[in-house]
């Protein structure tokens, strides 16, 4: 059976590279525009998805698709290339009969306490949600018209080794890694709802190679103990053995910061999630795989710190 990987560098793809060769034995085709094998025996194929003859051709003899690709946080780019690369995608694996599976995140998701279900209505705060939840539901249309068969994998923000991009990396554990003050964005005793990107890898490869799990949208697996970011900090400095601390950036100084640095800019929008407890809700995953094994936050924290080369007796002494 072959299983595809579209955005197959990134480490969600990566990640699920893996986890279908371990854990299904897949023969995997991945697909980016410069990829690379994970496992001697994986096909390579270069393909951009906005071009759809290049992407009829990466999905063809596909029996399961992932679409994993990434943009970068542009909201200009996302919305002049998501829906053209969504459609593609779409096309491809009705012309070639492939099932797909897509992974999706909560920007279109209310930025509010209440928790979030696989059916709470899109409400969007800017570009990149409206993009989300246009694409998104470009593929439930041609769910419900039973086009394609297809599932959606939905994930809160990630936290984890390799390539991930995520604020909480980026502004946390990355500054605590050089030795820097971690940066928390607003307020450090919210929930936070965070997944492990090797657990959410792990899971989209579980869904894609369960039949009935078609036709439904999913809530990938996280640990219901959201931690605050101030419980998260002080784990990350006993795990990598480091004392530099934290500082809460406030509203006014996150608006300073984003008229000089556009990376800072488009956060913006999602802003109002780090107000308040952010509650992703996975009971229906869970309940369906009650085996599946979701990663504690101190041993992710562990396998980073390994990823990094600190040794374990450093952390012990620290």
């Amino acid at each position: 059976m072959m299983q595809t990987i579209l955005g197959a560098n990134g480490q969600i793809g990566r990640e699920l590279a893996i986890s279908l060769k371990r854990d299904f034995n897949a023969q995997l085709r991945l697909v980016s525009r410069k990829p690379e094998k994970i496992h001697p025996n994986d096909e390579v194929v270069s393909a951009d998805l906005m071009n759809y003859e290049q992407t009829l051709k990466a999905v063809a003899g596909s029996d399961i698709v992932y679409m994993t690709a990434g943009l970068p946080m542009n909201s200009e780019l996302w919305a002049s290339q998501w829906p053209g690369m969504m459609r593609n995608v779409i096309e491809a694996c009705v012309t070639h009969k492939a099932k797909l599976v897509y992974f999706d995140n909560t920007y279109m998701y209310p930025q509010t306490h209440e928790p979030q279900v696989e059916e709470t209505p899109f409400s969007p705060n800017g570009v990149k949600g409206r993009v989300r939840g246009l694409i998104t539901k470009m593929l439930l249309d041609a769910m419900h018209q039973r086009r394609l068969e297809a599932l959606i994998c939905r994930a809160p923000e990630f936290y984890g080794p390799g390539k991930t991009q995520s604020i909480t990396n980026s502004t946390i554990i990355d500054n605590l890694l050089k030795g820097k003050e971690a940066k928390v964005f607003l307020r450090d005793d919210t929930q936070r709802s965070l997944i492990f990107t090797p657990d959410a890898s792990r899971a989209m490869a579980l869904l894609g190679n369960t039949p009935d799990a078609y036709g439904e949208t999913w809530h990938l697996p996280c640990d219901d103990e959201r931690p605050t970011y101030r419980e998260f900090v002080q784990t990350a400095e006993e795990v990598f053995a480091t004392h530099r601390g934290y500082r809460v950036l406030k509203h006014w100084q996150l608006w300073i910061a984003a008229r000089f640095n556009k990376t800072i800019r488009e956060t913006e929008e999602l802003l109002p999630r780090y107000k308040t407890d952010n509650l992703f809700v996975s009971d229906k995953f869970k309940a369906r795989f009650p085996d599946f094994r979701i990663t504690p936050l101190r041993e992710g924290l562990i396998a980073i710190r390994a990823e990094q080369g600190i040794p374990d007796y450093v952390a012990a002494v620290n």
